[in-house]
This record gives structure tokens, C-alpha cells and sequence, in this order.
């Protein structure tokens, strides 16, 4: 089994989400469970990119995906990152992102979902959204972790290429025990942090923030629940007096 994150910027605007997009996207989610996902939801919601993910058993992977675009596709309002997917490796544009990580078969499917969103595509993210990585990567109860972001084209699974152009990633770490969620998204959220002008935000957040920055949600989606991490970890950051 896998989980499986595709994110978009499907809105209208630049800077957030349309409740309107949300609860389409909200409403179709049940298309995947129908395609045979395990469970599926929209775990991410930051700025104007959406993060749609899915636990699925390996050999339904490339029809999950297909579903997932299918999904952004009917309810986008405005294609966006959808128009950089091609076929051909040499004519993909900037488009959809994509992460995906193993899990192991007789673990609960638990994992972290980090998506990151920038205002002007600083190239700077892709070192945030790899400390994460890095973080969570060799941890305690942590099964697998999504790949590094490199600068390079990238083939989706069942769904075609996207170029080197492509932002705002997507990241997904498996987690193999219930109370590991805390000390691996605890890591993955320090780590993005300890990078120049980055913020964490709650799920749904608008990217209000001044160009050359970077926003990012965090979620734990255990066993089809979403759960918005940055409630827990601003509630575990207070300094007490």
C-alpha cells in the first residue's frame, strides 16, 4: 500500500482557496473510494494550492492518480497547474505536484502531509520542503518518506510529466505508530521553520504574506481522518511562565 498526494493551484485567485472550491472538491472525494483507495481526502489546503491524497494498494496507484486529476479538473476554477501536464516528457510545463511513500501492510495507513505554497514560485522552497524530508528520513516508526524535490521534469504515475518549472511541492511521510505522529511532525514542521522566511499555517490559510516567502500546512491524515497539526504544535510552542 501507498499514500499517494497530488497538489494544485486550481483557484481563481493567487493568494487562497473559494469555500466553493473547497466543498467541490470536498463533495467528489467519494470517487476515489469508489476507484478502489483505501480512503482518500483533502488533506491541505494552502494559499491557493489544494493537496488532494490518498492510501492505495500498489496496483491501483496510476488509476488513483488518473482520479485525483479527474477531480481537480471538474472542480478547478481555473486550470492552472493542470495545463503543464503532457505526455511528452519535452512539451510539460509547470504543473501539478506529486509525492508518494510506502506503508507497511500491517500498520494502520497513518501519515504526515506537509504542502507548501509561495506567492512569486521562490525557488527556495524546494531546501524547505527537503529539510523536512531530511528530518523525518531514519526516524523511529517512520516507514517511508517521499522523495527529495530536485530541479528536473518529473513522470506522475498513470497521469504524465510535469517540468522542472513545477512549485509549491508536496510532502508525505508514513508513520508506523500512532504516537510517533507528534515527535515526526514535530521534526518536519522545526526543520521547514528553521528556514529563512517560512511560516507555518493553519489549514486554509490565504498566503498573505510578502513576496519571497513561504507557507506551508501541516496534517496528519490517520486512517482517513485529517487532522490540521498546526492547532497541536502552536498549542505545544507556548513558552510557559
Amino acid at each position: 500500500m501507498k499514500i499517494t498526494s497530488i497538489g494544485a493551484d486550481i483557484s481563481k485567485n493567487d493568494v487562497s482557496c473559494s469555500n466553493s472550491l473547497i466543498n467541490n472538491i470536498e463533495e467528489n472525494i467519494y470517487k476515489l473510494k469508489a476507484l478502489g483507495a483505501h480512503s482518500a481526502g483533502l488533506t491541505n489546503v494552502t494559499g491557493d494550492d489544494v493537496v488532494i491524497s490518498a492510501f492505495v494498494e500498489d496496483d491501483l496507484l496510476e488509476t488513483i492518480n488518473q482520479g485525483i486529476v479527474s477531480i481537480l479538473k471538474d472542480c478547478a476554477e481555473n486550470l492552472g497547474d493542470l495545463s503543464g501536464i503532457s505526455q511528452d516528457e519535452s512539451s510539460a510545463g509547470e504543473g501539478i505536484s506529486y509525492a508518494e511513500a510506502s506503508v507497511r501492510q500491517d500498520r494502520y495507513p497513518d501519515a504526515i502531509v506537509l504542502g507548501f505554497d509561495t506567492y512569486g514560485g521562490e525557488p527556495f522552497v524546494r531546501d524547505v520542503a527537503n529539510s523536512a524530508i531530511e528530518a523525518a528520513s531514519g526516524m523511529k516508526n517512520v516507514t517511508d518518506v517521499s522523495d527529495l524535490i530536485e530541479v528536473k521534469s518529473k513522470k506522475i504515475p498513470g497521469v504524465g510529466y510535469v517540468s522542472s518549472e513545477t512549485d509549491d511541492p508536496v510532502v508525505v511521510a508514513t508513520i508506523e505508530n500512532i504516537e510517533s505522529i507528534g515527535v515526526v511532525g514535530g521534526a518536519m514542521i522545526g526543520a521547514a521553520l528553521g528556514n529563512k522566511n517560512t511560516y507555518l499555517v493553519k489549514r486554509g490559510t490565504s498566503c498573505d504574506v510578502l513576496p519571497g516567502s513561504v507557507i506551508f500546512s501541516a496534517t496528519a491524515f490517520m486512517n482517513g481522518n485529517i487532522i490540521d497539526l498546526s492547532v497541536p504544535f502552536e498549542n505545544k510552542t507556548r513558552i510557559l511562565r
